[in-house]
């Protein structure tokens, strides 16, 4: 429990897809601090005992929970929810899949994979990744948003511009997120915690971690955001840089195909380099490895780069 927190919303308030019909958990004043214990992606399926037989059984209906909604009195149409992410609270374990059908090299890899992992929640030591990486940690809410102003269910699964599942792994402790509230009350919710993911999330799964995340909530009246932005409190690679980088690139018209020409190729370097089976560099890259764009304007082709930080292996 969080000493110095306003409220607490236990994992047992989770709810599936965003749907602005759908009861508060809670009704907060802005400047509320809450402690939210979030589910892993899963929503328990994945165990520390689960192996690959699991990851075909998952049940695709209860994936992504997301622990709320809150009512946050006063926001209305137009304003921005401020969140201040002030601390998470990890659990020691996570896990990590290639789901067939899901990720960006569905096609090269249609079988499923899992990888369990076990960290120390208090050091945030890196994570051992089979006998040899060591992956560096850090926590961050894959999903959080607002309810959206249509109505109905929409899926968890694709971002929206009131947020949701952004997978941006920057809004890590420190950070503060701006989201457009569409409803009144905003209707806030958050989950997907991550221990550690790649910019780019490629093989569709990070180290997937339940944990519990201490946000500040707040309000920016009438602030007409158009979509999320945020501010961080410093460097975002410090945990990365340290040995620098081996660095793939796909080159070509289309963005999507240069983007998994990068990831092939750092999968095929890695598992040469290293005797990986390749479905292993591939959920490896997804947790450390960082997509970019790194030329837009030369048209007719664009580079895109794929990153792996060296000290993974060093």
């Amino acid at each position: 429990m969080c000493n110095n927190c306003d409220y607490t919303i236990h994992g047992r308030h989770h709810h599936f897809g965003w749907d602005n019909s759908f009861v508060p958990t809670e009704r907060v004043a802005p400047g509320s601090t809450i402690e939210f214990q979030c589910l892993d992606s899963s929503g328990g399926q994945l165990q520390p005992d689960s192996t690959v037989a699991d990851v075909a059984l998952l049940d695709f209906a209860k994936v992504n929970p997301v622990t709320g909604p809150i009512y946050v009195d006063g926001a209305e149409p137009g304003d921005a929810l401020k969140i201040t992410i002030e601390m998470f609270k990890p659990s020691g374990f996570g896990w990590t899949a290639n789901i067939p059908g899901f990720g960006l090299l569905a096609d090269d890899f249609p079988e499923p994979a899992l990888n369990i992992w076990t960290y120390d929640a208090a050091s945030l030591e890196p994570a051992l990744f089979g006998k040899h990486a060591r992956v560096p940690l850090k926590p961050f809410a894959g999903t959080i948003g607002n309810a959206p102003a249509e109505m109905g269910l929409h899926s968890v699964v694709p971002p929206r511009r009131v947020g949701g599942n952004l997978d941006i792994r920057d809004l890590a402790a420190g950070t503060t997120l701006y989201l457009p509230v569409e409803v009144a009350g905003a209707l806030f919710s958050v989950g997907d915690t991550h221990a550690a993911q790649g910019d780019g999330e490629v093989c569709g799964t990070a180290i997937e971690s339940p944990m519990d995340v201490v946000l500040k909530l707040d309000l920016v009246k009438d602030a007409r955001l158009k979509t999320p932005r945020f501010t961080t409190p410093g460097p975002v690679t410090r945990h990365l840089d340290a040995k620098g980088y081996e660095v793939t690139t796909g080159i070509g018209p289309d963005l999507m195909t240069g983007a998994r020409e990068a990831v092939s190729q750092m999968i095929d370097l890695l598992a040469g380099r290293y005797g990986m089976d390749p479905v292993e560099a591939y959920m490896l890259v997804s947790v450390c490895g960082d997509l970019r764009i790194s030329e837009i304007v030369d048209m007719p082709n664009w580079v895109v780069s794929f990153y792996f930080p060296r000290c993974v292996f060093e």
